[in-house]
């Protein structure tokens, strides 16, 4: 398999792409010495607002793990008006096929009726939640908050063609990010945003609190929304208390709230205040030991009689997990025709399941360039890069397939598109990730662009924070 490099600014070495020019003549009258002073003053604001990540080590589940700066490059992602149009599009698409299909889950079942979805897929997926069946959530919307991880590759004619590579639906981070990159792109270079028409994004706690407040379940004029984190051990415990700011928001623990008669309260200096909408942070094991993992002390007692009661409401909703699943994935494509009558805008990466006897002879054949994936792995863990791997690492992740077949999916090594990246040589090219977030309440909304995640090792494809990732501004310019 031949490797093409897209590169998101230049076509050629003698040419930059047309969106990129107004970008590229302003970088090439920049001194070396001028954007090595501000990489350093943004690594030092960072430090000092404390945006960091935390990093688990493996034996370290619940532990603190260590903090780290997420390393933050210069230089931005830019996107063109036309392409996000197109992206945005099919990101609404995917995700309200998506929010469909968990109802249907909870529901009918209609599209596992239909012989489109295997039911054991779906029954026996560690995500799946008995306790939602046939429960109704306000405005049949489950992933309230969707990040849908987009990559680029090279197509046939060398031009870039936009990939979905997983859905996240049931906790997704990475937006704070987001806003403090562009936050910091601002402060460092205002004459760029002066030049240049990027869509902004600061409006997204906006949206996000809009959203929540939509789905209230209760007819209150002014619903209360708070913010459930596991608290500040957690890797993403920053983002939590910093969207919970944006918003003007209670944060609060477990144990700050209770339930008393069918309803949730928070505990407040001024006695209890009944709570309308839960945002949690946390997975569904830690929600509710009486319903869950009766020894976990993250969660609220009682919490999901009330949740099910529709006296309050959780977003994301329990059990969204069922379809973000990597042994879903390849069937979303098939979920956006059954429920929306039509052509997916977006494409699936072409994936081998381990479960169909044809695939697996492919992905044991060919293991060495594939990257194969644990269905229920995330955050880069679990995975094997073929094409990285030393032989007896391929070995050794065929034993594991072989044990556990239908445990496993394969997709070929994409060529992610790179971008021009401030290293410590110079700028160089570095394979580049996208996720931007979807906002589902009464209506999908979306800010323009993402999160930008960038492998700053050299030929990496790895781009997960937690494998040392670092993130970029993502401009999306307005036509």
């Amino acid at each position: 398999m031949s490797i093409h490099m897209f590169d998101e600014m230049n076509a050629s070495p003698e040419q930059v792409r047309a969106h990129y020019e107004n970008y590229a003549r302003w970088l090439a009258q920049q001194p070396e010495d001028v954007m090595l002073a501000r990489r350093e003053e943004a690594e030092l604001i960072f430090r000092r607002v404390g945006i960091t990540f935390a990093v688990y080590g493996a034996k370290d589940e619940g532990g603190a793990g260590t903090e780290r700066l997420i390393p933050f490059d210069l230089i931005p992602r830019v996107i063109p008006a036309d392409e996000w149009t197109s992206m945005q599009a099919g990101l609404v698409q995917r995700v309200d096929a998506l929010n469909r299909f968990i109802h249907d889950v909870y529901h009918d079942q209609e599209i596992i009726k239909a012989g489109l979805v295997p039911s054991d897929q779906v029954f026996q997926n560690a995500q799946f939640r008995p306790e939602m069946m046939g429960v109704d959530v306000p405005g049949g919307v489950y992933s309230h908050i969707s990040g849908v991880d987009i990559v680029r590759a090279p197509d046939a004619q060398g031009k870039g063609e936009y990939f979905v590579l997983e859905d996240n639906l049931r906790v997704p981070s990475g937006v704070s990010y987001m806003l403090e990159n562009r936050k910091m792109m601002m402060r460092l270079f205002p004459e760029l945003f002066a030049e240049n028409r990027v869509a902004p994004v600061a409006h997204y706690p906006d949206l996000l609190l809009e959203t929540l407040r939509a789905v209230s379940p209760g007819t209150t004029a002014d619903p209360v929304v708070v913010l459930l984190t596991p608290g500040m051990y957690n890797s993403a415990y920053f983002e939590h208390a910093f969207l919970a700011q944006q918003m003007g928001v209670e944060l609060v623990e477990g144990q700050d709230l209770f339930v008393r008669d069918n309803f949730v309260y928070m505990r407040t200096t001024r006695g209890p205040k009944r709570v309308d909408v839960i945002y949690r942070r946390l997975d569904d094991d830690f929600l509710d030991p009486l319903a869950f993992r009766p020894n976990s002390t993250l969660g609220c007692a009682g919490l999901m009689d009330v949740y099910r009661s529709g006296n309050v409401n959780i977003c994301n909703a329990v059990g969204t997990g069922v379809a973000d699943d990597k042994s879903i994935y390849p069937y979303v494509p098939k979920m956006i025709e059954f429920y929306l009558g039509q052509k997916p805008i977006l494409s699936n990466v072409p994936t081998f399941m381990g479960r169909n006897p044809e695939d697996l002879k492919y992905m044991l054949e060919f293991m060495g360039d594939l990257v194969v994936k644990e269905v229920h792995g995330a955050g880069g863990y679990g995975m094997l890069v073929g094409p990285a791997s030393t032989k007896a690492e391929v070995e050794e992740f065929r034993k594991a397939v072989v044990a556990n077949p239908s445990g496993y999916i394969a997709q070929p090594t994409l060529s992610l598109s790179t971008c021009p990246t401030y290293v410590d040589s110079g700028v160089a090219p570095r394979h580049i990730d996208l996720r931007p977030f979807v906002l589902s309440g009464k209506d999908v909304q979306m800010v323009p662009g993402g999160l930008t995640r960038v492998a700053l090792k050299e030929g990496s494809l790895v781009v997960n924070s937690s494998q040392g990732g670092g993130t970029k501004d993502t401009w999306v310019l307005e036509s």
